[in-house]
């Protein structure tokens, strides 16, 4: 529940149940939503649980995940995620000489103006809380875990960094334009359950994929789901589904490809999404 020191913000769109309230706590964050990360707050046993959450997802992502991932993950020694729960701040050092990023640790869910303010200054907020035990298997809202291995290692790839500021950047001009529900569509199908075709083969780089055992073999490998072949508008047009496997993947040919279709402004787009009533 909320209280007091909390902040208040509409959370109806960002979980499938809204009488959740905002979980983690909010009372001492600065006035841009981050969070100090205390690694001495971390428990025995939620070091325990993240080592088996890293374990059983690093046994999968062989010739699952996209190379990029691949080559963040297990050959970068600021990503071994072995050693237990990463200090954002020792990685910071290796992702701002990469890619110029920094993460910045957050309470939980943010309202969507601060986050794409993250997004667009080259920050991006990773959840200081890990799942309950009971949550192993599945959770809601993100947490540490899908935050961290879902999206950190991406992010290290100089063309994919460089398309999520523009991303930022073009959310909050989304917002004033009315066209945020659409561009939340672009990135849910992009930067949360985006796939990759390389070498012939079919591969995940969107870390709700990558971090869920579940969805990344549907993704990959059930014959329910529609693959389809990226494009920016129907992506747009695409509802999708926060609380279950998704019915619908979009599949780049490439990352140059990511940049180059999202690269136009987007006022136009939205005006048409408008009158189409999607």
């Amino acid at each position: 529940m909320q209280n007091a020191t909390t902040p208040a913000f509409d959370i109806s769109a960002k979980t499938h149940n809204p009488n959740a309230g905002l979980r983690g706590n909010y009372a001492r964050m600065a006035a841009d939503y981050t969070v100090p990360q205390q690694m001495d707050d971390y428990s025995a046993a939620e070091q325990s649980r993240w080592l088996r959450l890293v374990e059983r997802q690093l046994a999968l992502i062989p010739g699952r995940a996209c190379s990029e991932f691949l080559g963040a993950v297990l050959g970068n020694p600021a990503l071994d995620m072995r050693r237990g729960i990463p200090d954002f701040a020792q990685v910071n050092v290796a992702l701002t000489a990469a890619t110029r990023w920094q993460l910045v640790g957050v309470p939980g869910l943010l309202p969507d103006d601060v986050f794409f303010t993250h997004l667009a200054n080259r920050r991006f907020p990773v959840t200081v809380w890990l799942r309950e035990e009971s949550e192993f298997d599945y959770i809601v809202e993100p947490d540490l875990f899908h935050d961290f291995f879902g999206h950190v290692p991406m992010l290290f790839t100089p063309i994919y960094a460089d398309h999520l500021e523009a991303y930022g950047h073009g959310a909050l001009k989304a917002k004033q334009l009315g066209g945020l529900d659409w561009l939340a569509r672009l990135y849910w199908y992009t930067i949360e359950f985006g796939l990759i075709r390389q070498q012939g083969k079919l591969l995940a780089y969107g870390a709700g994929v990558l971090s869920s055992p579940k969805e990344l073999l549907y993704a990959l490998e059930s014959d329910v789901p529609a693959r389809l072949p990226f494009d920016t508008m129907r992506s747009m047009r695409t509802r999708f589904l926060i609380d279950d496997v998704q019915n619908t993947y979009f599949v780049l040919d490439s990352f140059e490809q990511l940049r180059t279709e999202t690269a136009p402004d987007f006022a136009p787009y939205y005006e048409s999404l408008r009158a189409e009533g999607a």
